[in-house]
């Protein structure tokens, strides 16, 4: 199986933009034009999305749904949605707007048989975030750290039936560091859930290791400010991630 790279579009305040490790005050902005920057990927051969509610994430209330839904009815292929998702209602909300997955973080941690109903009742659809600093669960928007490793609260979803663990790496998030591969493998090794790694890619090699561990479970790699920033080629990128 190939490795799926899934091109980010975080939105604040209806913008694209890339936060520096997580911090709302280190935004840099990419453009006003959300919709159209997924267009964008998807001429570049992009088949997935994953879009980030900033505001939501912080403020656990989406205030983004308007550039979201312009994303999901003009992007051709499957868009991952997070941020901000801590509810029923807010799961069913995006899955009736035509998003493909839900990513659910907080509330992972807050309240599982959340995310075990939603598993059950729309499978296939839902990814649990799990966002480290340091090797603990970073929730509300990385804004506080709690005493779960990162391993325990993904084990607990093993028998759920979640599609993906999205696994973060706080500390290198829109750093251009280079993805935190041994941390993802290692993860990856030590549950059933396929997982997608996000935070710090910073050029094609980190691409080509992470399609190698696909055999691991590996299942995707979220890019974001190298993409931005010109330093990865997306057609680049998904040619390698399918060779491997």
């Amino acid at each position: 199986m190939s490795l799926i790279v899934f091109p980010a579009i975080d939105l604040k305040a209806g913008q694209v933009v890339r936060l520096a490790e997580g911090d709302m005050n280190r935004a840099t902005i990419y453009g006003d034009d959300p919709a159209a920057q997924a267009m964008i990927f998807a001429d570049q051969g992009a088949a997935y999305l994953h879009v980030v509610d900033l505001d939501g994430a912080f403020a656990g209330l989406s205030v983004n749904g308007d550039a979201v839904r312009a994303i999901v009815e003009r992007f051709p292929g499957h868009v991952q949605l997070g941020g901000g998702i801590r509810d029923r209602a807010g799961i069913e909300r995006w899955f009736d707007l035509g998003v493909s997955r839900v990513v659910i973080g907080t509330a992972a941690l807050e309240n599982p048989e959340l995310v075990r109903a939603a598993a059950r009742d729309f499978p296939g659809g839902i990814v649990v975030a799990v966002d480290a600093k340091d090797g603990m669960v970073a929730t509300k928007g990385w804004a506080d750290v709690s005493t779960v490793q990162v391993v325990d609260m993904a084990r607990r979803f093993e028998d759920a039936g979640v599609a993906a663990l999205l696994f973060t790496d706080v500390g290198r998030d829109g750093m251009l560091k280079g993805a935190n591969i041994e941390a993802t493998v290692d993860l990856a090794r030590s549950v059933r859930i396929p997982v997608i790694a996000s935070g710090g890619v910073k050029g094609i090699a980190d691409i080509h290791i992470l399609a190698l561990h696909a055999k691991d479970g590996v299942e995707g790699v979220i890019t974001g400010r190298a993409l931005y920033d010109g330093r990865l080629d997306l057609a680049a990128a998904l040619s390698v991630a399918m060779a491997a």
